[in-house]
């Protein structure tokens, strides 16, 4: 397992050059930094989780989003190549009367970067939200293939 200083995600590494994950020393210390009780129930959804495949025909990103909108969810692309997925997802309003025992479902906004590599066709991103899954293809532009030219051998 190798030892990553960028993020706490899976699959993050510190020798990614498409991974744009930003370290964060404080992370995991909200309750230690922050009285407030909702320090550490925003931070969750502030680090919501992108799985990023590789297939022979594109890469895929999929984003675990329950309760979202697709309304609510941004997929932009950035200087060309930075694929943005972005959102927020809004505090419950509380009523005076209400008495809260327990808030363990995370709100807040969220951004997550990725540097596309050469070979994606920026051009034809597509994003589709289905049961709270946000998934966002990016075509791979085909690599090029090998011209093999035959060369005649003169001689008797």
């Amino acid at each position: 397992m190798a030892l990553s200083l960028f993020g706490n995600g899976r699959r993050s590494n510190v020798f990614d050059p498409f991974s744009l994950d930003i370290w964060d020393p404080f992370q995991g210390f909200g309750p230690l930094m922050n009285s407030s009780s909702t320090a550490g129930d925003t931070s969750a959804f502030a680090q919501t989780r992108i799985d990023w495949k590789e297939t022979p025909e594109a890469h895929v990103f999929k984003a675990d989003l329950p309760g979202l909108k697709k309304e609510e969810v941004k997929v932009e692309l950035e200087e060309g190549n930075v694929l943005q997925i972005s959102g927020e997802r809004s505090k419950e309003q509380e009523e005076k009367n209400d008495k809260w025992h327990r808030v363990e479902r995370s709100s807040g906004k969220f951004l997550r970067r990725f540097r596309l590599p050469d070979n994606a066709k920026v051009d034809q991103v597509k994003a589709a939200m289905e049961n709270g899954v946000l998934t966002v293809t990016v075509p791979k532009a085909e690599a090029p293939k090998p011209q093999v030219k035959s060369i005649d051998i003169s001689g008797a």
